[in-house]
């Protein structure tokens, strides 16, 4: 379990920017430019494309291709780096039947994190931290304890921009709750240089790690587990990390099959343009209500608001219906704005939010980026997500500049 000392990152000093050189063995992955960030605040998101979860799977791909894929993105030591990684890799495999059927399980959400990782550049074996976290079980929070697959806490939710409230913890929100980590790792990763250190700072917290470099430099490229005065738990997170990538790098070797997923199987989130029932977007998805919000467990009432989160994930063919349905709701809604006899569209209609007609004008929020301002900042001063920011503004690729003005509101808030 990560500890709540998680934060987002923050510029390094400049004795972490002299020492942290990228070890030879550990090529850092492309990935697009960034923004650039404010002195104090974490570093503003990298510019990514769109997300390839959203993005149908082709075909031909299947959970085979995934975990193909998944090997060719490992950057850190194998199965035979350290005893302890064969000790976890064969615990976590000591009944083969009960680890392929937990990995069946989880694979829907394996996948889409995959796709998230690739995104970012992030290395493979991160994509397996939710299976040390929680074994992607979309935990619950309780108190001040950690949420979700992640294992978040409240603090690095809100700075993430992820609400936790009565209706909504962004913590469980497989699709939101994904994006901010990736982004985070890949953060660490660009000041430290070291994945290894990458997972110390997730379990740790990056600024005891960002001490240690200045105290002790980067550590070598062996022995694989680093020998810095950590607590066990921080190094035994790392090892079983490693041992899980493990695992998959040679399933064989452990007496395990790996599962595949039909391609029409693949999770992506499904934008969300109006207010709507759980149970109505699961008729028109072609689903189970039951089904539904086991993928989403984010949501807390049966009320799916267009503004937070805005979206749902679930299976591809699902998501396929639930759009055509959407559109053909869109254009009833515009027949009846024009016409105050005309009926609401269905899947609108039973909604606790004002009927389409009648709902009167509000004032769309905006704000004025200022010098060395971050969109992680902006995004946490108002809650909202970076995604939905870089949505709303298309900023994908792009910087921001002082003095630009960015709409806060989707275009149904107005």
């Amino acid at each position: 379990m990560s500890y709540t000392r998680r934060l987002l990152p923050v510029a390094l000093t400049s004795l972490l920017a002299a020492c942290a050189t990228p070890p030879a063995n550990k090529p850092a992955p492309s990935i697009p430019a960034t923004v650039s960030p404010a002195p104090n605040p974490p570093p503003a998101a990298p510019s990514p494309a769109p997300p390839a979860s959203s993005s149908p799977a082709t075909p031909e791909e299947t959970g085979t291709d995934v975990w193909d894929k998944l090997r060719g993105s490992f950057a850190m030591a194998d199965c035979d780096a350290d005893p302890q990684i064969l000790v976890w890799a064969h615990r976590y495999t000591q009944s083969p039947q009960r680890f392929e059927q937990q990995m069946t399980d989880a694979l829907p959400q394996v996948i889409y994190v995959q796709q998230a990782a690739e995104k970012y550049g992030v290395a493979g074996e991160f994509v397996l931290l939710p299976w040390v976290e929680s074994q992607y079980r979309p935990v619950p929070g309780h108190r001040n304890l950690p949420a979700g697959m992640w294992q978040l806490v409240q603090s690095t939710a809100r700075v993430m921009g992820l609400p936790v409230d009565h209706s909504y913890d962004g913590r469980l929100d497989t699709s939101a709750a994904t994006d901010g980590v990736m982004h985070m790792l890949r953060d660490y990763y660009d000041q430290l240089h070291d994945w290894r250190l990458v997972d110390y700072a997730f379990n740790r917290g990056e600024n005891g790690v960002r001490r240690m470099v200045q105290q002790h430099g980067l550590p070598p490229d062996e022995p694989a587990i680093p020998k810095w005065p950590v607590p066990k738990v921080t190094r035994e997170h790392l090892t079983k990390l490693l041992a899980i990538s493990c695992v998959v790098r040679d399933p064989s070797r452990f007496h395990v099959e790996l599962p595949t997923l039909p391609a029409d199987q693949h999770l992506e989130t499904v934008q969300i343009h109006h207010d709507m029932t759980l149970s109505a977007a699961a008729d028109h998805a072609g689903m189970e209500a039951d089904d539904l919000k086991r993928l989403n467990p984010a949501l807390q009432t049966n009320f799916l608001s267009a503004d937070a989160p805005g979206h749902l994930l679930m299976p591809h063919h699902n998501a396929e219906l639930l759009r055509n349905a959407m559109q053909i709701a869109n254009a009833q809604g515009m027949m009846a704005s024009a016409s105050p006899n005309t009926p609401l569209p269905a899947m609108y209609a039973d909604t606790p939010a004002q009927s389409i007609q009648d709902e009167a004008p509000r004032h769309s929020r905006t704000h004025v980026v200022k010098s060395g301002e971050s969109l992680w900042q902006i995004a946490h001063n108002y809650s909202i997500s970076v995604n939905t920011l870089e949505r709303l503004n298309h900023l994908h690729g792009k910087t921001l500049k002082p003095g630009q003005v960015l709409k806060l509101d989707p275009p149904n808030h107005q």
